[in-house]
């Protein structure tokens, strides 16, 4: 047992790692990825099939679409007295329960041209007889009203959609309950600014409405609807569930949370006249989805309309009115099909709940997860090393059958989601740690010789050049290259008030992070000069995104550095600071030096540049500055203008910026203050002064003891005295590194 405890303990490790993934303390991505993946195949497994017959769909279709000569009805949207029609007929002929409307009538009916006569009559003719026969025609031509009318006392639900922009349209139905009604206890919800919603005379006169606001995952995918959306207070429920409740007479919508220790509660279900609907804490349901698209029966709506649909096909259903035509844009990607209507989705929902066949993800999936990952991961790990490859080999088969059986049982009897992509993956993972580990052991000795090179390369580099060394060449050549400086601000005064020893520990704690940093990003370290690190990107294996990498590790170097500041507080240790500098462009890059030591490295003017741009950082307050080839080499970042200056040793004036952050992270608040400051530089370089000087205070109200601001409000009093001439290219001029 004893000679195998590195081997538990590095099993244990990768148990640890899966243990915290799950617990929510980092993400590790391809789990969530695989997971999704595992479970739409899952669904896709487990799919009743067949058509359910108690909702069928109304489809706008290209058939609908098409002229009245043709046997359609023409382009969407259709006149509403032409729905008013339909209403007719669904009612009162094919003897539907419930209409409900996948579609949003948040404008008036202009087709009759009711309103361009109004306007007539206000001004050419206003004779009274125009005006009589006006308002004899008026009724006839009032289609929002002839519509409205035909709503009043049926079970029909309108639809509408949250925004997340403020304008709001169209007037709400009543809420389902608020804020105030759950005493204290928290749905989550997006933040919903506006809404799009039908005009004040039909939502009057129909039954109710529901918003058909889908929930797409990061991937795009729609797998959840939230059965309720909260907006200004009160929570409005979604298209399917106001129709099951139409459907059931409308009784209220209640509401169950799981309760947990420390007087924690999530939500866990809806429940609508005695139907039990499973939810998230965001109350989004799992759509049910019975098969792919076509598991319902799809009526072409022209059809309804010309008394073209045996009554049986229709009478007693739940009807929903929506379209499957590609430029009415409703089309969907789902776990069952990349391209399905939107609402055969609400279908699903609406079958789903009628039937108590919503699947239930419930709060405490994630603690039950944990407890499988430790079980399982525990008796893995211990038990893999102590057997042989065959043994080995069935107990993971074992293992792996229980964990795949178990859920899927679950999942199609018990109507529970649990995960299944983590266990999976942990099982994997053990078992090859455990296969692999005599070659790791049998190539010992090759890898520490790679390891002492891998000090300076990162792990790629390294097997790479192990595998094949003549895929690498350290002959000296000229290639575009981004470098990376970095130095301690005041290391001077730090390593005087700390004995050598401490000094010593201080330099390791912070160095090796930092250089973790740059391989994580597949970067070279070139030196290390006592606090400074050298390294750069593009070499000795090209990579086109060298520049994009070089920032990325720029600025995860300080928040790494800034993670580390209260473990060197309880040391008694000073604050660490940094300034990094940056740049791209033509660099020589080889092994160079003299017959004694040679080392890789890079050398050249661009190389050079960014020794300075690192000891420039301090003078305008920004924890990394770049030249202007990194910027434009990096369109994926934000970047802020700082200057134009002349650092020492060059005669040319180069322009200087501050990465901001990925472009994707960068709200519009930062985006403003950065556009502000874009226009004090225009001004400065114009020699507007007192332009640029009140834009500059302007933005330092907003950010007091901004050493940016301070800096530019310092040099305008001194600059506004001097005659610079109408040729003054607005660069600064450093005299020191």
């Amino acid at each position: 047992m004893k000679r195998h405890l590195l081997r538990i303990s590095l099993g244990l490790c990768i148990v640890a790692a899966f243990f915290f993934h799950e617990r929510g303390d980092y993400e590790l991505p391809f789990i969530g990825k695989l997971e999704k993946i595992v479970s739409d195949a899952r669904l896709r497994l487990t799919m009743p099939g067949g058509v359910d017959p108690k909702v069928v769909i109304l489809d706008i279709d290209e058939k609908s679409l098409k002229e009245r000569e043709q046997g359609g009805e023409g382009r969407w949207p259709w006149p509403r007295d032409r729905l008013a029609l339909l209403i007719d007929k669904l009612f009162d002929k094919y003897q539907i329960e419930v209409l409900g409307f996948d579609v949003v009538f948040a404008e008036r009916d202009e087709t009759s041209g009711l309103r361009v006569l109004d306007k007539l009559v206000e001004t050419e003719l206003n004779a009274p007889q125009f005006q009589s026969a006006l308002a004899k025609l008026r009724p006839q031509l009032d289609y929002d009203a002839i519509f409205a009318s035909k709503l009043r006392g049926r079970k029909i639900v309108l639809g509408y959609t949250f925004n997340t922009t403020p304008e709001k349209k169209g007037m709400l139905p009543e809420p389902v309950f608020s804020e105030a009604d759950l005493r204290g206890k928290k749905i989550y919800s997006d933040l919903r600014l506006g809404v799009s919603a039908n005009i004040e005379i039909l939502q009057k006169n129909a039954a109710s409405a529901g918003h058909f606001n889908p929930d797409n995952e990061n991937d795009g995918v729609l797998r959840r609807v939230p059965m309720v959306i909260l907006f200004d207070g009160k929570y409005y429920e979604s298209l399917s569930l106001a129709m099951v409740r139409s459907y059931l007479g409308t009784p209220p919508v209640k509401w169950v949370f799981a309760e947990y220790a420390g007087g924690n509660s999530e939500l866990e279900e809806l429940s609508v006249g005695g139907l039990k609907i499973p939810v998230d804490s965001k109350a989004r349901a799992l759509i049910p989805y019975r098969g792919p698209r076509g598991s319902f029966q799809y009526i072409s709506i022209s059809d309804v309309i010309n008394d073209r649909v045996d009554v049986s096909a229709l009478r007693g259903k739940l009807v929903l009115v929506g379209t499957s035509a590609p430029g009415l844009l409703d089309l969907r990607v789902t776990p069952v099909d990349a391209v399905y209507p939107g609402v055969e989705a609400h279908a699903n929902l609406i079958a789903g709940m009628l039937d108590e066949k919503l699947k239930r993800d419930p709060a405490y999936a994630d603690g039950l997860q944990l407890v499988v990952i430790i079980l399982l991961g525990l008796v893995l790990a211990t038990m893999l090393p102590l057997l042989s490859i065959f043994s080995s080999t069935a107990l993971i088969l074992l293992a792996a059958m229980s964990v795949i059986g178990a859920n899927f049982a679950l999942y199609q009897y018990g109507n529970f989601v649990l995960p299944i992509a983590g266990n999976v993956l942990l099982i994997l993972a053990l078992f090859v740690m455990n296969t692999v580990w005599g070659y790791f052991t049998e190539t010992r000795k090759g890898k520490q010789i790679a390891g002492l090179f891998g000090q300076y390369v990162p792990p790629e580099i390294v097997e790479q050049m192990t595998k094949d060394p003549d895929t690498v060449s350290f002959e000296p050549a000229s290639k575009e290259c981004t470098v990376l400086f970095t130095d301690v601000r005041g290391f001077t005064t730090i390593s005087e008030g700390l004995d050598p020893k401490a000094l010593s520990e201080l330099m390791n704690e912070f160095l090796t992070p930092l250089t973790q940093v740059i391989f994580k990003h597949h970067g070279t370290i070139d030196k290390y000069m006592g606090d400074c690190i050298m390294a750069f990107w593009g070499a000795p294996l090209p990579n086109p995104a060298h520049a994009h990498v070089g920032v990325t590790a720029g600025l995860e170097m300080h928040r790494v550095l800034n993670e580390l500041q209260p473990k060197f507080k309880a040391k008694n240790w000073p604050e660490i600071k940094i300034g990094v500098g940056l740049n791209t462009g033509r660099m020589s890059v080889g092994n160079m030096g003299s017959k004694i030591r040679r080392a890789y490295t890079v050398m050249g003017d661009a190389v050079n540049l960014a020794s300075r741009l690192e000891g420039i950082t301090k003078e305008y307050g920004a924890d990394i500055i770049v030249g202007e080839e990194t910027m434009k080499a990096a369109p994926d970042m934000v970047f802020r203008e700082l200057d134009r200056v002349r650092v020492k040793g060059k005669e040319n004036a180069v322009t200087i910026y501050q990465p901001i952050g990925p472009r994707s992270e960068i709200s519009a608040d930062v985006i403003k203050r950065l556009e502000v400051f874009q226009e004090v530089l225009m001004t400065y370089r114009r020699q507007e002064w007192d332009e640029a000087e009140k834009l500059l205070r302007q933005l330092e109200a907003t950010s007091p003891g901004n050493k940016l601001y301070e800096l530019f409000l310092t040099r305008i009093p001194v600059l506004r005295e001097k005659d610079l001439g109408p040729d003054w290219d607005g660069a600064f001029t450093f005299e020191t590194k």
